[in-house]
């Protein structure tokens, strides 16, 4: 443990004077050295444009950031041609929403969702519906904080065309029976997406054994730079697809009457790309694969048996499957109340709706607080943020 913490320089600083104890990494991971000396290395020794210079340091841009390609479609079990690179897991859902959604949904088609989905993964389909003619429907969340597979496959008919759900969910942390959803969405010859930000932080994914027909994730809670997002797609459905965004690095031919595409995934790639950002995204796996272990799963059982001991707290979401995600409100302490009181005891927690207004709603609660766990956390900081928040109780009440 001692020698994870020292790759990861934001840990040795202090927070409002205090020792930073790092408590939201479901919002953003922190980033080790070898992802930030990686990025800077592009910056100092071979920035160039990728894909059409022919001098040397564009040769060395350009194969590192499809090295990268290649590492990350390994890592999730994929081809390279199926692995598109964006700027955030928000713009791969935008893409599929739109590339997809415009010409595969008409009037009376349903898309799926569920009440626990993050807004990235709600508004695009909303906007896309509405051009559409589209509707959505949403599957509602048990008290566990799970989605049934019965309910699951009562929802399927005939005008489901597109299923998008959160693999992991970031309120719950509930790791949702994907791979049930996927087969029973085949089934009724629907397409099925996974948002994947949640889950690949925490557990080895293979989409091909999966089976999904889009994946989308971001960098950033995974160790990486932010800036960048990756869109998994299957290749097929890629081929089919219009660019997203068009501009120049996409094309085959432009006219002054009409353009035609280059091969995916570099069709849905226009502009100069986030190039540093995705090159740095290849060591970020490199170090997310040597970690990934059950500390996280043994963190998170110990914090619920401490957490469960304060008095007047209410813990969302009680699945069997989850990711080291804690969320949770005290009777008479506001969620907000709460986080800035352990801001000043050097203690980062999130507070709010998480982006998921819908789920609150559901839960009838307008915020809650929020401590995400990763690698990097110990139990004396669980240790510690107990002792905090039972103090923040005595002070705040």
């Amino acid at each position: 443990m001692n020698k994870i913490r020292i790759d990861f320089p934001s840990l040795n600083q202090t927070n409002r004077n205090k020792p930073l104890i790092y408590l939201d990494s479901a919002a953003t991971s922190l980033t080790p050295n070898q992802v930030i000396q990686s990025e800077l290395e592009y910056y100092e020794k071979y920035r160039g444009s990728v894909h059409r210079s022919v001098y040397e340091l564009g040769e060395k841009a350009t194969n590192a950031f499809e090295n990268s390609r290649k590492r990350v479609a390994k890592f999730i079990g994929a081809s390279e041609k199926s692995i598109v690179f964006t700027k955030s897991a928000t713009e791969s859902i935008n893409l599929i929403a739109e590339s997809w959604g415009y010409d595969n949904l008409s009037k009376d088609d349903i898309v799926l969702l569920t009440d626990m989905e993050h807004h990235s993964n709600i508004i695009p389909w909303q906007m896309i519906c509405k051009k559409t003619g589209a509707k959505i429907k949403y599957l509602k969340s048990t008290n566990d904080g799970t989605i049934s597979i019965e309910e699951f496959r009562k929802a399927l008919n005939k005008n489901v065309k597109m299923v998008s759900i959160t693999h992991a969910s970031n309120v719950f942390g509930t790791i949702n029976p994907v791979k049930e959803f996927i087969n029973l969405a085949h089934k009724n010859d629907s397409k099925i997406m996974l948002d994947g930000c949640q889950a690949i932080p925490h557990m080895k994914i293979n989409v091909e054994e999966l089976g999904c027909d889009f994946y989308a994730f971001s960098g950033h809670k995974m160790l990486g730079p932010t800036g960048v997002g990756v869109l998994y797609g299957k290749e097929r459905l890629l081929e089919k697809m219009e660019p997203y965004q068009t501009g120049g690095g996409i094309i085959r031919t432009v006219t002054m009457e009409s353009s035609t595409w280059t091969s995916i995934p570099h069709k849905f790639e226009p502009g100069t790309p986030m190039i540093g950002q995705v090159i740095a995204l290849s060591p970020a796996i490199d170090y997310l694969e040597n970690c990934l272990n059950n500390h996280d799963n043994k963190l998170m059982d110990y914090a619920i048996e401490k957490m469960n001991s304060i008095n007047g707290i209410s813990i969302y979401g009680n699945a069997a499957e989850r990711t080291p995600i804690l969320s949770f409100n005290i009777k008479g302490v506001h969620s907000l109340d709460l986080a800035h009181f352990l801001d000043f005891e050097g203690i980062t927690i999130r507070s709010g709706h998480h982006c998921c207004q819908p789920l609150m709603q559901a839960l009838d609660i307008s915020a809650c607080a929020r401590a995400s766990f990763y690698f990097y956390n110990t139990i004396d900081e669980v240790d510690f943020l107990v002792e905090k928040i039972n103090r923040a109780i005595k002070v705040i009440k």
